[in-house]
């Protein structure tokens, strides 16, 4: 028996053969082509091809895990329509005199090595993506074939499997992902926590020559097993009837009010990216939705959303909830989400820079176009509004302006919204942790943020994997925060819920409850499972 560690990204178990994707892919030779200008359409006509295609794997995308993981491929046709990226490969074809296929692999090992060469974990993920678009440039020149089919459920092994691969895998043969690479932000990662697979990343590599051989795949502990002894199957057996007993025991919680043992209610609700996802948070029982991120709005556009477009996917939620509540997070713009057309200045230190509320109430025009949408909306359904990044009381009252504003606008052109909508901030920097006792009279309501909460008082990048040692997102200091926020939005007679990553924390969820957390917002997919640890608090 082998046993290779790594780390885990989703906490389940897995049996079964090891398929090494990608194996057989082939060498790109240099060609001395005769006629550049001709070599250089070639080139144009399979980038039109790519987008095409990139297209249509953006619509099954969508269907099959929903939009924050297909808005990746449209962030793949700008990256085919990058001056930088395209004009090095022509520029290469035509002063070399180069095959296209070679100047394409030449120029994505460049632009792969310096991504992985960046501090930045978010923009080293950045390399397999361009791999991705360059390695479909490369099958469309060559006029090749993927042949790498998976034709029986299996454990994928890879470098680092880039967006398109794991979207055109038939998921009904996956039982689990293990990448040599890879990161918490990766594509797999996201992919596998969708699916609800185990998944471990950072192996380092493995020999091929394991291909075919039976494995455990063990997410709990971030370790893959090759050629287990019947002791090692045996544990896994009963590991595997257990898991599957509990994922019973969790759809019999379905209908289920979200109590202690004493009676004590809290809201569980659902974070989502977009109308698509809605699927999966009513099929997991969500109560709500605590977190709409709009941004993914503007990622997935060529330009900036009309106030249409945005009405349009705002009422489709709020309908689509039958008057649940839903809470619509404003555009969290900027740091680790940056959008072209924003036309966004270079910063060394995004995380402390131009994001969030800060581009709101400097860029106006577009944020009243999203206040305007937003409030039409709300006629059709229980809306929220709550802003992201607040520091201080001055930025409330900007947009409780703003908000005013656009309201007596509405009322001029008869347009129904309604008016008592409620406004909420997020609780993600210690400056508004520190001032919730002032900032909770002026608003409805408060959502922690824990995820930036956490960056923003241990003074660590969350986008930097080496910091990881020094990152707990149990820190007294955090937990201090949290505790504060909650207790001065009660003396004030408001709510205050918890929306980050550390809600789905299982082990946390007591001491949440014991604090007077009204409300916890999680992934669809850790809904019953955090019901179910509150139903269990006496």
């Amino acid at each position: 028996m082998i046993e290779i560690n790594g780390k885990s990204v989703y906490n389940s178990l897995c049996m079964g053969k090891l398929h090494f994707y990608g194996r057989d892919k082939k060498t790109i030779k240099r060609v001395k082509i005769e006629n550049p200008r001709e070599e250089i359409l070639r080139f144009q006509n399979a980038r039109a091809a790519a987008k095409t295609e990139l297209r249509e794997l953006y619509e099954k995308a969508l269907r099959q895990v929903g939009e924050d993981n297909a808005q990746i491929f449209q962030i793949h046709i700008m990256m085919l329509d990058d001056e930088d990226y395209f004009g090095a490969i022509t520029s290469m074809i035509n002063n070399m005199s180069v095959n296209a296929e070679y100047a394409v692999s030449y120029t994505s090992d460049i632009f792969a090595k310096n991504f992985r060469e960046m501090d930045d974990e978010y923009m080293q993920a950045r390399a397999s993506d361009v791999c991705d678009i360059s390695d479909r440039l490369i099958k469309l020149l060559s006029d090749s074939k993927d042949a790498d089919e998976i034709t029986e459920p299996s454990i994928i092994i890879a470098g680092d499997l880039t967006p398109s691969e794991t979207v055109q895998m038939d998921k009904d043969k996956i039982l689990g992902f293990v990448t040599f690479q890879g990161s918490q932000t990766s594509h797999t990662a996201i992919l596998a926590r969708t699916m609800n697979i185990p998944a471990v990343i950072n192996t380092g590599e493995i020999s091929a020559e394991h291909h075919g051989k039976m494995a455990i795949l063990d997410g709990f502990s971030g370790t893959l097993y090759i050629d287990p002894d019947e002791l090692k199957i045996e544990d896994y057996k009963r590991r595997k009837a257990l898991e599957d007993e509990r994922s019973t025991l969790l759809a019999e919680l379905k209908g289920k009010p979200t109590e202690t043992r004493s009676g004590k209610k809290v809201n569980l609700y659902a974070n989502i990216g977009s109308p698509r996802d809605l699927a999966s948070a009513l099929q997991n029982d969500a109560e709500g939705i605590g977190l709409f991120r709009s941004e993914f709005l503007y990622l997935e556009a060529k330009d900036f959303p009309s106030e249409d477009e945005q009405f349009a996917k705002y009422k489709e939620v709020a309908e689509g909830m039958c008057g649940k509540k839903v809470i619509v997070r404003t555009m969290d713009i900027g740091a680790d989400k940056k959008i072209g057309y924003f036309n966004l200045p270079h910063e060394e230190n995004p995380a402390l820079g131009y994001r969030a509320i800060r581009i709101c109430l400097t860029d106006t025009k577009i944020f009243k176009t999203q206040l305007r949408a937003l409030l039409r909306a709300s006629a059709f359904g229980n809306i929220s509004i709550m802003f992201p990044m607040i520091t201080s009381l001055c930025e409330v009252t900007q947009i409780k302006s703003l908000v005013e504003e656009i309201k007596r606008e509405l009322q001029q052109d008869g347009i129904p919204f309604k008016k008592d909508i409620e406004l909420g901030i997020m609780i993600e920097t210690p400056a508004a942790a520190i001032i919730s006792d002032l900032l909770a009279p002026e608003v409805d309501f408060f959502s922690i943020g824990t995820n930036d909460l956490t960056q923003y008082t241990l003074a660590v990048d969350r986008q930097n994997s080496a910091l990881e040692p020094f990152v707990d997102v149990k820190h007294p200091a955090i937990l201090r925060l949290i505790e504060t926020v909650i207790q001065n939005a009660h003396k004030h007679g408001k709510w205050a819920g918890i929306c980050g990553e550390l809600a789905a924390d299982l082990s946390a969820a007591e001491a949440f409850v014991n604090m007077g957390a009204d409300e916890l917002s999680v992934s669809p997919a850790f809904v019953l499972k955090v019901r179910e640890k509150i139903r269990e608090i006496d």
